[in-house]
C-alpha cells in the first residue's frame, strides 16, 4: 500500500477528481491548504499591496494498493499540469498497515479499491 499526497492548483481540482475517477480512485480526501511558493514578489490588487509567496492550494490524499499507484499519479500529472510555475508537487511514501473502525478489520482488504 502507498500513501499519495498531492498539491495542486485549486482551479485544477474538477479536472485532477474527473481523471481518478476514471483511474478507478474512487476514494481521496482533500483539504486546502497554505504554501509557500518560489515566487516572491509584492503584487497591488485593487490597492493593496499583497506578497505573492503565500499561495493556496489543494492537498488530495489518497491511500491505495500497489496497483493503482502509477494510473493515480499519472492521472494526477497529467489533469494537473498547467506547463507554469505552482503546478504543485506528488509525494508517494509506503503505508504499514490501514484499519476499518467500523468492523476492526485490518492490511489492504479494507481498501474499496476492485483490484
Amino acid at each position: 500500500m502507498k500513501k499519495i499526497e498531492a498539491i495542486i492548483r485549486k482551479t485544477k481540482f474538477e479536472d485532477v477528481k474527473e481523471a481518478l475517477f476514471a483511474a478507478d480512485i474512487n476514494w481521496f480526501s482533500y483539504s486546502e491548504v497554505k504554501a509557500i511558493g518560489q515566487d516572491r514578489e509584492d503584487r497591488i490588487y485593487r490597492g493593496v499591496m499583497y506578497s505573492t509567496d503565500i499561495i493556496s492550494r489543494i492537498e488530495i490524499t489518497i491511500v491505495c494498493r500497489d496497483p493503482f499507484v502509477q494510473p493515480a499519479v499519472d492521472a494526477i500529472l497529467k489533469a494537473a499540469h498547467t506547463g507554469e510555475v505552482g503546478d504543485g508537487r506528488i509525494f508517494v511514501s509506503p503505508v504499514e498497515d490501514t484499519y476499518s473502525i467500523r468492523t476492526g478489520e485490518h492490511g489492504d482488504t479494507v481498501l474499496a479499491d476492485k483490484k
